[in-house]
């Protein structure tokens, strides 16, 4: 074990011999691990005494739920894993909001947390250091499984395992747990020289696509809706000459928002909440739907009622069904449009000739309802907001990554954002506040292990951006190159809106907040604040910047009138 000093708690002395904590090291190394996010504790030591003899870059966070952010944010923009270490008890429940909006969104991710000793384990309440009676438990609501590892030798496969269920789709975080002594103790084990995880296949059954193709050949009015699991399969090749195939429209959910080009002439790109939208898509004698429960937002808060037949297709069986009913192919999105796409085109069933939706064609369909919604948005005094949003568009370069917070910006962001070449990151899976930032730091890191252009754009409001402000130390003490536009209305700004509109005022929505600008600057961040139509400008000369930086807009902005209320 490793000496302390009990005045400062500091090591008195190293060691170089290799613990439980290198096999750790050399099996996420092994296989492909870059970078780890976290916070060292005392119960994770042998863990970051291992890294001082790897190769893994290690970030470290000031918030533990910040970190399971950041290697969200990692893994959505570079399409890796996600690794996190955690120290025992409030450092692992910490993570766990940041853990729920990763599982929801299914972002694999390999999380590794520190335990008290065996000897401590088993509920018996010894009185350890940070000691809880079952640390796994607390993690079941969201990651996808648990693992506690008691022996050394077992650390390498259960990790080799738990990167395998990670990737495998549904994809999610996986919990690994080991106990202080565990990673500490010297080890016969020797060094781990090659790990394989491979995901788990996770086709269609031949019959279901079967019927889909049948249901689709006599289709006059197919159209689909392409949820956040479109992108996780990586199906948007498929989607697009399926819907190409069958002249079907298509609408992305916010988790779907650059699953299918938005200025395709199909595209009704993401306007998921107007009452146009949900006509179309209610109208549609066949829906197919990828990647989506049919949830809260994607049914316009549940006023959705479909007069057509359903296909729906996700990995995770929970969803099939859960909310309407229809055909139900549990798969992996790129493996079912795959499938589904060559089975089309085999069987000659997408006759395009047949698409008449009374007497228009589905590209005037899609013209017209876009048209309506433009107006219907013109019509509720929204010029601000539609120009604020549109100048934040054109400064950002086509190929650039953005993350959202929850807030105004980023509601209208779930309907209008177009991605273009870039990829567009929300927390619309969980809907905690917080994301944006720690979630930008990570996929910053993350662009630039992988060599590609790195600068992202982080957009929170004033009320989220406060429970991710110290990672603006994050930030500066690795150089990240992230811009942070916060949007500051004094408040909550959503929830004052929703109450004001349902009780004719707020209660508890106005925040005291500090200065952002200076704040900032006290960590050594750049910052400046601007007016809103300044917004543009200022975006693109912070884009020029190294490092990070911040841009700060005071204004209050609205959200467009709900549609379903209309109902």
């Amino acid at each position: 074990m490793i000496d302390f000093d009990p005045g400062t708690a500091a090591p008195t002395k190293g060691t170089n011999q290799r613990n439980g904590g290198d096999l750790v090291v050399e099996t996420l190394e092994a296989l492909g691990a870059k970078t780890v996010f976290g916070i060292p504790g005392q119960h994770a030591l042998g863990l970051f005494d291992a890294m001082g003899r790897g190769n893994l870059h290690f970030v470290s966070s000031r918030v533990e739920n910040n970190s399971a952010f950041a290697a969200d944010g990692y893994s959505r923009a570079t399409g890796e894993v996600g690794v996190l270490f955690l120290s025992t008890g409030p450092g692992a429940l910490t993570s766990l909001a940041g853990l729920q909006e990763a599982y929801a969104t299914g972002v694999p991710m390999v999380v590794v947390a520190s335990q008290i000793p065996l000897d401590g384990l088993g509920a018996r309440r010894k009185g350890m250091l940070h000691q809880l009676d079952d640390q796994k438990a607390s993690a079941a609501n969201v990651t996808k499984s648990q693992r506690l590892i008691q022996h050394a030798s077992g650390i390498p496969s259960a990790i080799q395992d738990a990167w395998t269920e990670a990737i495998s789709s549904p994809q999610g975080p996986v919990w690994i747990e080991i106990p202080q002594n565990v990673l500490l103790d010297p080890i016969m084990v020797p060094p781990v020289e090659d790990a394989l995880a491979e995901a788990f296949d996770n086709p269609p059954r031949v019959e279901l696509i079967r019927e889909a193709v049948k249901w689709l050949s006599t289709a006059e009015r197919p159209a689909i809706i392409a949820g956040g699991g479109t992108r996780r399969g990586r199906a948007e090749k498929s989607l697009l000459s399926i819907a190409e195939q069958l002249r079907a429209p298509v609408i992305c959910t916010p988790g779907g928002n650059g699953a299918f080009p938005w200025t395709h002439e199909l595209s009704l790109q993401s306007w998921i909440e107007d009452r146009y939208m949900t006509d179309v898509l209610e109208d549609a004698d066949v829906l197919i739907v990828i990647g989506s429960s049919l949830g809260e937002v994607t049914s316009n808060y549940f006023t959705f009622e479909p007069r057509g037949r359903i296909i729906q297709i996700d990995a995770e069986p929970r969803v099939l069904e859960s909310n309407r009913p229809g055909l139900g192919i549990r798969a992996d999105a790129g493996q079912a449009l795959a499938a589904l796409d060559k089975a089309l085109a085999e069987a000659g069933a997408a006759d395009a000739a047949k698409r008449d939706w009374h007497g228009t064609s589905p590209e005037d369909v899609v013209k017209e309802s876009l048209a309506k919604v433009k107006t219907r948005l013109e019509s509720q005094d929204l010029a601000k907001e539609l120009k604020f949003m549109s100048d934040i568009r054109e400064a950002v370069p086509a190929d650039m990554q953005t993350f959202w917070d929850m807030t105004i910006s980023a509601y209208w962001g779930w309907s209008c954002w177009d991605a273009r070449q870039g990829q567009f990151h929300s927390a619309q899976g969980a809907g905690g506040l917080g994301y944006g930032f720690p979630a930008a730091i990570g996929g910053a890191v993350g662009l630039e292990t992988t060599g590609k252009p790195s600068r992202v754009l982080a957009v929170s409001g004033d009320g989220s951006s406060m429970y991710s402000i110290s990672e603006l130390a994050t930030a500066k003490q690795h150089n990240v190159p992230v811009t942070w536009l916060i949007v500051d209305d004094g408040g909550y700004g959503i929830l004052r809106e929703y109450m004001v509109g349902a009780f004719g005022q707020a209660t508890a929505t106005e925040l005291a907040r500090p200065d952002f600008v200076k704040l900032a600057e006290s960590f050594g961040v750049p910052a400046r604040r601007v007016a809103p139509e300044e917004v543009g400008d200022a975006l693109k000369a912070s884009f020029e910047a190294d490092g990070p930086n911040v841009v700060v807009v005071e204004t209050l902005l609205k959200m467009f009138g709900p549609t379903h209320l209309d109902n």
